[in-house]
């Protein structure tokens, strides 16, 4: 399986205004990280007590334009594939349902605000995405305060586990509470036992970088044994914390990033601790894709490693995924936006009502403990029929926890080759 991750966001989202980097074995960052609090009993949505039963309306607000624009063809070909698959096994409530296309651009625009606004406008019910938690942090509140449904396929965040949502928010992405499980994983099965990691400066990157020293912690690698450094994400130049990463002399580093990681991993070349000359590096979703190949001089990222939420979905997924967009070489988060449509429209039609909060007072109830099916033609009979159902989707087993996300994680171990391209090389399962 080639190709399978593209740079993917995630929980990214880049727009870092402050300058961030640590020093000493911790790298104590110079701006200001916020801790995210995972300990909560997440908002729940209560069904109203006058179902809508109008067609359903979906939006989405995934990247057309921005820095993540590499990342929409295969969320955008997911999500019109599942559509088109709700609509040929009879629809919601015996409807077709409509798509409304939308961008979310990235954090340097207003993008994602205008899409918003023009969705809520025709009347939609949900909106699938966003794919960057930053981009999505803009717009939450606007989207669950007007009582609709919003459902990332690719934000990895903890910062949404415990966020005041109104119980409308939802996620077919693991939470990088689940990642960082993967990859400290992967970097101790590597025999690491001096870490550095550069983390850029936002909740993808601070959360996930600190997840992972937790995790580097538990698998008993010594506090001062770990360097973390927090970087902008703008900065004009990466040599100060790549050379911190130098001097503390580590045999594995970790980049928490985004398309700023090619000139970062250019740096370390530089020095004599990239990919390519012998360091262990090890990527994450963010960057473990093939735009990170192609924005970087050949063979530079040779032997690099990492992870991606990443599902074995198989080539008769991936071939009906290319038969909405043929020119298709990464699937991140086809399969997390395909299982993001199903399940909303299998909640609209276990709730008997398209409105977007007795939506949510379904969505978590049709991923466990039910009739497992594995489609939205096999599983429309039986909640016509008043079953409960088990809805195990393209991505696998879900098992929606009360944040409105999976509580399993199964992430692809990708690496980087000699000519740059990426491979699947294994998959990793974690749970929580």
């Amino acid at each position: 399986m080639i190709g399978a991750a593209s740079l993917a966001l995630a929980g990214c989202s880049s727009n870092g205004d402050d300058s961030a980097s640590g020093d000493g074995a911790n790298g104590s960052a110079a701006a200001a990280e916020s801790t995210v609090e995972t300990d909560c009993e997440p908002q729940q949505a209560t069904a109203g007590a006058n179902p809508v039963t109008t067609p359903l309306k979906l939006g989405t607000l995934l990247p057309d334009t921005g820095s993540l624009a590499f990342l929409g063809p295969p969320m955008v070909a997911g999500t019109q594939l599942a559509v088109n698959d709700v609509n040929a096994a009879g629809g919601v409530l015996g409807q077709p349902v409509e798509l409304i296309p939308g961008d979310s651009g990235d954090t340097t625009t207003d993008t994602a605000n205008a899409t918003v606004d023009r969705e809520l406008a025709a009347g939609v019910s949900a909106i699938m995405g966003a794919a960057s938690s930053s981009v999505s942090l803009k717009v939450i509140d606007k989207i669950t305060s007007a009582g609709v449904v919003m459902f990332s396929p690719a934000n990895t965040s903890d910062q949404f586990i415990c966020y005041p949502d109104k119980g409308q928010y939802f996620r077919t992405a693991p939470t990088d509470v689940l990642q960082a499980q993967a990859l400290a994983q992967l970097i101790a099965n590597d025999g690491a036992q001096r870490v550095s990691i550069l983390a850029m400066n936002d909740p993808y990157g601070t959360g996930l970088a600190e997840n992972l020293r937790t995790n580097l912690a538990d698998a008993g690698l010594p506090d001062d044994q770990v360097q973390k450094i927090v970087y902008d994400p703008n900065a004009q130049s990466y040599n100060a914390e790549v050379d911190q990463v130098n001097n503390f002399g580590p045999d594995a580093v970790a980049v928490i990033g985004f398309d700023e990681s090619s000139r970062i991993i250019t740096r370390m070349h530089e020095v004599g601790i990239g990919p390519s000359d012998g360091m262990l590096v090890y990527g994450v979703d963010g960057n473990m894709g093939n735009a990170l190949g192609e924005a970087s001089a050949p063979g530079l990222l040779d032997g690099m490693q990492g992870t991606t939420p990443l599902t074995d979905v198989g080539a008769a997924f991936q071939d009906r995924v290319r038969s909405v967009n043929p020119a298709l070489i990464d699937f991140n988060y086809s399969g997390e936006s395909y299982d993001a449509v199903v399940i909303t429209a299998l909640a609209a039609e276990q709730a008997g009502s398209t409105a977007g909060v007795d939506i949510a007072a379904n969505i978590n109830s049709v991923t466990k403990d039910g009739t497992v099916c594995t489609s939205f033609q096999e599983c429309l009979p039986l909640v016509q029929a008043g079953e409960d159902i088990d809805y195990d989707g393209i991505t696998g087993k879900l098992d929606f926890d009360d944040a409105g996300e999976p509580s399993i994680g199964s992430y692809g171990h990708m690496k980087f080759g000699a000519d740059n391209s990426l491979s699947t090389e294994g998959y990793i399962v974690v749970g929580e």
